[in-house]
């Protein structure tokens, strides 16, 4: 039993290597996918389409940034943040801006798991955790 979800695991990551396209996933090719499976029923199809997702969902907020601000937000800055992390990443990379009165001043910037704090909050908490 172990062993068949370790397989459906497998397909998952199989799936989402044929999903990509130069690294980016293509809607057309998650289509495809689903397709296949529709019409080829794996063993443990559950954990096929759970794991599949969340493989996804991971390979989508590579590309998306979420920018968290206290004060105001210059314009220009989501733009700048766009560039830069797409330099980084080396992938187009949008960014949406989300205000949070919590961070006193400054931003954190989230894509995927990086987490990019240039917040006074964040400062201060780095701060009170070296005491």
């Amino acid at each position: 039993m172990a062993a068949s979800r370790k397989q459906a695991q497998v397909l998952a990551r199989h799936l989402l290597k044929l999903s990509l396209v130069d690294g980016i996933v293509s809607p057309e090719r998650v289509r495809g996918a689903l397709a296949y499976l529709e019409k080829h029923p794996p063993a443990y199809p559950l954990v096929v389409l759970k794991t599949y997702q969340r493989l996804i969902a991971v390979e989508l907020a590579k590309s998306h940034a979420r920018v968290e601000y206290a004060g105001p937000l210059a314009d220009g800055v989501l733009s700048s943040i766009e560039g830069a992390m797409a330099q980084k990443y080396g992938r187009a990379v949008t960014a949406s801006a989300e205000r949070n009165d919590s961070l006193l001043a400054g931003l954190r910037v989230r894509i995927a798991d990086d987490i990019y704090d240039a917040s006074i909050a964040g400062k201060l908490d780095a701060l009170a955790a070296a005491v």
